[in-house]
């Protein structure tokens, strides 16, 4: 028929130049977050076999990522440390002189203001026994033990100078005592980037590599359950009820409904960390030429912040910036 089809959404997609102006998802530097690990003693990176072209960083090569992402105009670094030695109830995580501690205060030397320096609070990295907290006389995590030591270590990190910290280790009221002794300890500036809603992943296996985890078993009676989504919404508001300023899925890719879900119920910020399985996977494929690895990148990181995400934590950090640029 005379004129058929009347209507072409081809036209919209035509040349790059149309298809830039009406996108509907921007992926810009300043919405990504660089994770880094800081070594205790290293005296040069050291690679992750698991997580390709990522690495365990020295005091002075972070410094030099840091400033690099800065730089780049990314929104920031969320660090994390790899102590050498680790005991029962993880006290490298308190030391004023432990290795995240001084990664913070070496990141912020070197950033300033130019980018948020993050700290990830939990102590998995710091405990022999790989838990998120300490363990009571069964063996099992004692959630309101945990709670008094990360009140602790969020007063250690901000006194490091860590603009935002990041409760992760999924205990039942960890943000409203982290903010309740930020606030006492005068540090009501301090932002909390809260990992409200964490799930039990496959997709964790490359990070235990990448912080030395002492891990045996899981974290299922802690972490979320993969089949709940209802349950994330009732963690999220929660955390926002005990102080929470950034709310934040993990992991980002197998939970992209639940971002949507999320982005969808609340009125602050929505973060989603695009984890080490996810970042792996699409490292090995296209080491085996099975994807085109620069456009997987840039494809993976629309689809979270398409889902709602406002900021990204990613590998791809550094990297992703640069091709968006």
């Amino acid at each position: 028929m005379p004129g058929f089809p009347e209507v072409r959404p081809r036209r919209l997609r035509s040349s790059a130049a149309v298809r830039r102006l009406v996108a509907e998802t921007t992926l810009e530097p300043r919405q990504l977050i660089l994770p880094m690990f800081v070594r205790e003693d290293a005296r040069e990176p050291i690679p992750i076999r698991s997580m390709p072209g990522v690495v365990q960083h020295t005091r002075d090569t972070a410094r030099k990522a840091v400033a690099e992402a800065a730089q780049l105009g990314l929104g920031g670094v969320m660090l994390f440390g790899v102590p050498a030695a680790k005991d029962e109830v993880g006290s490298g995580a308190l030391d004023p002189s432990g290795i995240l501690n001084v990664a913070i205060r070496d990141a912020v030397s070197e950033a300033g203001d130019a980018l948020l320096v993050m700290s990830d609070l939990c102590l998995d990295e710091f405990t022999s026994h790989g838990h998120c907290g300490v363990l009571d006389s069964a063996g099992r995590v004692d959630n309101d033990a945990t709670l008094k030591i990360y009140a602790e270590m969020g007063v250690a990190q901000a006194t490091a100078g860590a603009h935002v910290v990041g409760p992760s280790g999924m205990m039942d009221g960890q943000v409203g005592a982290v903010r309740t002794a930020l606030d006492a300890a005068g540090f009501i500036d301090t932002v909390i980037l809260a990992y409200a809603v964490k799930y039990a992943s496959a997709f964790f296996g490359p990070f235990r590599e990448a912080v030395d985890s002492s891990l045996t078993g899981d974290r299922k009676t802690y972490q979320q359950d993969n089949a709940n989504a209802r349950d994330a919404i009732r963690e999220v508001d929660l955390d926002i009820a005990e102080g929470a300023d950034i709310v934040m899925v993990k992991p980002a890719l197998a939970y992209l409904d639940i971002i949507r879900q999320v982005r969808d119920h609340v009125n602050v910020p929505v973060a989603a960390y695009n984890i080490s399985g996810e970042y792996a996977m699409v490292e090995a494929a296209a080491a085996n030429g099975w994807i085109d690895r620069e456009a997987a990148i840039l494809e993976t990181l629309t689809s979270i912040r398409r889902a709602g995400a406002d900021t990204i934590l990613t590998y791809w950090a550094t990297e992703a910036a640069q091709l968006v640029r």
